[in-house]
């Protein structure tokens, strides 16, 4: 089984409010996200965020992991360990990127499924983006990592057995960090 690791936990402070919170379309950013995993077919979804997000959080099929450090690594610490014995690899999702859709990440699970790597990212003309997929073959290694290290580490540690998925959208690439990125992407009713 796949599952989906949704890293939500951080501050904000460059959007000024709590963008996992704010409209997008009918639902909201974070909403936006787990809907896609959901229709995307995922096995489970741990989304693992602060404790204002958590006390949002009404979907009884979510498991929420409240983490209020912040840190993107904590994040993923928190969530791996989190994550149901049968998972044999995870998607690794930021919360601000609800524009992902859904045929990108069918195909980075494909890709997994085909080739069973331990690393599997999403690519558009030749940039990374998200959501990544971790094999359970890496999972030891990244609760192992120190607090100075960061994913992109891990990426550069393993990057001769990346498997790069091609997508034809750059949704893969943006995320919502500032006001201006949630005007420039923001759905048009």
């Amino acid at each position: 089984m796949i599952c989906a690791i949704i890293l939500a936990a951080g501050k904000s402070t460059r959007m000024g409010q709590p963008k996992m919170l704010m409209p997008w379309g009918d639902t909201t950013v974070l909403g936006a996200v787990i809907r896609t995993m959901q229709h995307a077919g995922v096995g489970e979804i741990v989304l693992v965020t602060n404790a204002l997000i958590a006390g949002n959080m009404t979907d009884a099929k979510i498991q929420v992991v409240e983490n209020d450090n912040g840190e993107m690594l904590e994040s993923l610490k928190a969530g791996i360990a989190a994550v149901r014995p049968s998972a044999e690899a995870a998607l690794i999702c930021l919360g601000d990127q609800p524009q992902v859709e859904e045929r990108s990440v069918r195909s980075v699970c494909e890709a997994y499924r085909k080739s069973k790597v331990n690393l599997v990212v999403p690519s558009y003309h030749m940039r990374r983006g998200h959501p990544w997929l971790i094999a359970r073959g890496l999972w030891d290694e990244i609760l192992h990592m120190r607090e100075d290290e960061t994913m992109r580490d891990l990426l550069n540690n393993h990057k001769d057995e990346i498997l790069y998925v091609e997508c034809d959208t750059p949704s893969i690439l943006q995320d919502l960090d500032t006001p201006d990125d949630y005007l420039k992407y923001k759905p048009t009713d």
